[in-house]
């Protein structure tokens, strides 16, 4: 308890998923947190997105461990409203030590020559886009601050291996490892450290629905979970089919942490290992 105690932790896509077990664990070790979420059902997504009533459930569990947090609506592929909500919760709450750039978004199936332009774009705004808007809402306050830092972008296995019927995915989140990896370098005199985080399968709503199983089964029409549990775990090195977000939210912990205070430009999985598999 308490590896970051004192810090002021900034969360995207804080409403649901990933983001709001980051948010939650972070507060935990002792942030307090500025959390954004878009905050309205994304078009062409096969699940629900965040809302202001979710994001409004992030706040009352970290308040509930007796730690601040300021929630803002915000896209992260519109950086004029990001850096706004960012400058706010920054000025509310008097600092920024920890970056997590988790905002995300997931996809139907497509053969690469079959993805509309709009949905090649779409992705490439929110998961790669929105991750360098994020950075580049929050290293100002960093660098003002004089004490480093730590950012933590969201990639995936997907960033580190191919994956069929997603080349759009695939590529934005290649494209975020590309990004750490020249952030780490740029800021490394700053004592800003920068690293990515990859996981497997996650249980929440981007993966637990039919059409996103359907990546992983694109020969069942109407996958079930115990199929896709079947067929996910056969892709795990570990006898599991997917991991929880709390899984994800400890190494992004880790890594924001003082634990980690030499590490740097690095990608870490955390993926049941599938990359190794």
């Amino acid at each position: 308890m308490g590896r970051v105690e004192g810090k002021v932790a900034l969360v995207t896509g804080a409403a649901q998923g990933q983001g709001r077990s980051h948010a939650v664990e972070l507060a935990r070790e002792g942030a307090d947190v500025i959390a954004v979420d878009v905050c309205e059902q994304v078009p062409n997504m096969p699940y629900e997105t965040g809302t202001w009533e979710k994001l409004q459930e992030t706040v009352g569990e970290v308040e509930a461990l007796d730690r601040r947090i300021v929630a803002y609506k915000a896209d992260v592929a519109d950086f004029d409203a990001l850096r706004g909500a960012v400058d706010a919760g920054v000025a509310e709450l008097g600092r920024l030590d920890v970056v997590a750039a988790n905002a995300g978004i997931g996809s139907s199936p497509h053969r690469a020559h079959e993805i509309p332009g709009d949905i090649w774009q779409q992705m490439l705004d929110v998961n790669l886009t929105g991750v360098w808007h994020t950075c580049k809402a929050a290293l100002p306050h960093l660098l003002a601050g004089g004490n480093g830092g730590a950012m933590v972008l969201t990639s995936s296995a997907a960033g580190l291996q191919a994956y069929a019927n997603i080349a759009h995915y695939v590529s934005a989140k290649h494209g975020v490892v590309g990004l750490m990896r020249t952030l780490a370098v740029e800021y490394a005199p700053d004592r800003i450290r920068v690293n990515s985080i990859h996981p497997t399968q996650v249980d929440t709503p981007m993966i637990m629905n039919s059409v996103t199983m359907r990546v992983f089964m694109p020969d069942v029409a109407e996958p079930t979970m115990e199929q896709f549990a079947e067929a996910s775990q056969q892709m795990n090195a570990l006898p599991i089919p997917w991991v929880e977000p709390i899984d994800i939210s400890r190494a992004l912990v880790f890594l924001a942490s003082d634990d980690a205070r030499y590490i740097t430009g690095v990608a870490l999985p955390v993926d049941a290992g599938c990359l190794v598999k």
